[in-house]
């Protein structure tokens, strides 16, 4: 089993869909990290040899931002968002949704369990 930026991917199925369970890695992305080293699509995990195992390891190290400093680099965005008082982070604070969709009916994720006032 490849492990792969702290990720363990799944041996049996194709490297390019395998490198999707990288947080932060994307089909888009996961196409480019194949093309720059040479590795074709269609190649399952179990396949790769330990030589481009470790080319795929240190292109993603070198090249992209993932999984723990991709994470961090998101709470500090939302955070500064908060801190600037912006209309996204004051919605982030309330835990209400952050991109214009409406919360009359729906929004049920963001705004938790309904709450209901003076039953008896």
């Amino acid at each position: 089993m490849a492990r792969i930026a702290g990720v363990d991917l799944p041996k049996k199925k194709r490297v390019e869909y395998a490198l999707t369970y990288i947080y932060g890695v994307g089909l888009h992305t996961s196409r480019k990290i194949l093309d720059a080293t040479e590795i074709d699509y269609n190649t399952r995990v179990y396949e790769l040899t330990d030589a481009q195992a470790a080319v795929i390891r240190n292109y993603i190290q070198d090249n992209v931002v993932v999984e723990g400093d991709l994470r961090k680099q998101v709470a500090l965005d939302i955070k500064a968002l908060m801190d600037l008082g912006s209309f996204r982070g004051l919605r982030h604070r309330k835990g209400l949704p952050v991109r214009g969709q409406k919360t009359k009916t729906n929004a049920r994720t963001r705004k938790g369990k309904r709450k209901t006032v003076g039953s008896a």
